[in-house]
This record gives structure tokens, sequence and C-alpha cells, in this order.
């Protein structure tokens, strides 16, 4: 693997980390206000805090650079506000269906784009591995035994939570599509400021939430717009530059890992046999996905939508 790609392997890790972390802050803030108001406040915060970042990166930036394709301003515009149409509809019914399903169910569900994004790839001629389908099927039984610890049935709330994954799977694509073709950063406050916007409306015509309300939920918020907005999203955007959509999927995924360990950790939640497995099998199909593969064997298929 080339220097790039795992430095992309890196930051998509750090990534998932962050939005592990990040559910203890989503469960915790879903006690004071709505999943439309805690999606509107956090995304517009994230994308207020990146607008001091990209101001800083355009003084490092020399001279020379400012006129590259990655400075294409439709290009730009475009790809935030897919982006953010998106990541508003993705979010807005994973946060929806949390609601009327258990958590376990919910992780396990939403994990479902890492096998999503593979069979939306092929609609557009892209081929995958056998080793990649080999490392999803991993990854997908890893995750049953994590996340799932009740019997299995189809409800309002995992029917919500599986369209999030279908959404979520578009907005890794979509991702992959204009990362190369963007800049990173100003593509993600683009994305989070257009998200906030989006969700602000149905915030205010369902749900009004009260002063107090925001103020009670100001840390999780805090965490979840400077974080997971902020740092995460970005971090997800730079880390596709130089990795297959799938592989970046996969490596995603483990914040449903690190979610329970994070429960673990600031919840006290212990973990049982049947999770510490289901987190081996996880990372080890991280490790499979990476391995060198014989591309000599197989034909290159399109990288770009």
């Amino acid at each position: 693997m080339k220097a790039k790609e795992w430095k992309s392997s890196l930051m998509l890790l750090l990534t998932a980390a962050i939005w592990g972390v990040a559910f203890v802050a989503q469960s915790v803030g879903m006690d004071y206000i709505g999943p439309f108001t805690f999606n509107a406040i956090r995304s517009l915060v994230g994308g207020l805090v990146l607008i001091p970042c990209i101001w800083l990166l355009n003084r490092k930036k020399p001279a020379a650079q400012e006129d590259t394709p990655a400075q294409n301003g439709r290009t730009l515009f475009i790809g935030g506000i897919c982006c953010g149409v998106a990541l508003a509809v993705a979010s807005s019914l994973q946060q929806m269906g949390i609601q009327y399903t258990s958590v376990g169910k919910a992780g396990f569900i939403t994990a479902l784009y890492i096998v999503i994004v593979p069979l939306l790839g092929l609609l557009f001629k892209r081929r995958v591995s056998g080793l990649i389908w080999v490392a999803v099927v991993i990854a997908v039984g890893g995750m049953y035994l994590l996340c799932i610890t009740e019997g299995f049935s189809v409800g309002k709330g995992d029917l919500l939570v599986m369209a999030s994954a279908f959404c979520f799977s578009a907005h890794i694509l979509i991702i992959d599509y204009f990362s190369p073709k963007a800049d990173g950063v100003k593509m993600s406050c683009i994305q989070f400021l257009v998200c906030g916007l989006l969700c602000a409306v149905p915030m205010l015509i369902m749900e009004r939430p009260s002063l107090p309300q925001i103020l009670a939920a100001w840390m999780p918020l805090i965490y979840a717009g400077v974080f997971s907005c902020g740092v995460g999203y970005t971090l997800q955007i730079v880390g596709q530059r130089h990795i297959d959509p799938t592989i970046a999927s996969l490596i995603l995924s483990l914040e449903s890992v690190i979610s329970v360990l994070a429960g673990w950790v600031i919840l006290g939640q212990k973990l049982t046999v049947r999770e510490l497995i289901g987190c081996i099998l996880v990372f080890c199909a991280i490790i499979l996905a990476q391995l060198p593969q014989k591309e000599e064997k197989i034909e290159e298929a399109p990288r770009r939508l």
C-alpha cells in the first residue's frame, strides 16, 4: 500500500473514532431536543467552525496553487450542495429511526452501508475484487455479533435507519466523485451549512425548540458540531482522496465498534464475549481489505462515477 493510502486510512480511522464517541453525545442530546434540532444546530456549528480553518489554510497556501483545478468554484459548490443534501437526509432518517428502534439494531442496520456501497458501485460499472467481498461478508458478520443482541424484526425505526444506510452510501459515493476535484475543507464547510439549513426547516415547523432546551444540550451539541461534523466529516472528505470507497466504508464502519468501547469507558457498559468476537471480526475485515491485491489479474474499473 502506498504512503498516501496509509495516510488516508489513518484519517478515516480517526474519523471512525470521533463518530463512535459521538454516539454518546447523540444519545444524551436527544434527551433534551428533537432530531431535526440536533442535526440542524450541530451541522451549522460544524460549518461555522471550518470558516476560520479555511482562512488559515488559504494564508499558508502558495500563490501558485490558487488557480489549480481543485479550486474550481462551480465544482466546489455543486459538490458541497450534493453532499449536504445527502447528509441532511441520511442523518435525519437515522436520528428519527433511533427513536423507534434499539441502538443495537440501528448500529447494525446503519453499518450495512459497507455492503450497499459496492452494490451501488456496480451500477456505475465499478468492479470489486473477491478479497473485498470476503472482507464485506466478515464485517457484516462482525457487526451482527456486535450490535444485534435480541430477535431481529422489521419495524418503523428499522425501516428509517435502513433508508439512512442507503443515503449514507450515496454520501460516500458522492464524496468519492467530488473530493479529488474540489478543496476538501471548503466542500465540507458548504455541506454542513446546507445540511444545517435543510434540517432547520422541519425543526422550526415540527419541533420549535426553546432556548432552555438547546442550552441544556450544549455539551453534546458542541462535541457533535465541532468534532463529529467539523473534524470528522472533513477528515472523511480528505481521507477518501486516495482510497477506494468500499475500503473507506469498511474503515468507517469501525464507528460501531468504537461506540461500544466508548460506552464501556464513558458509561461503564461492559463488553460481552459475543461483542468482543464481533470487534475482532470487524478488525479482521479491515485488515483483509487493506492487503495488497494482484492488480494484473483484475481489470481496473472506472474509479469515478
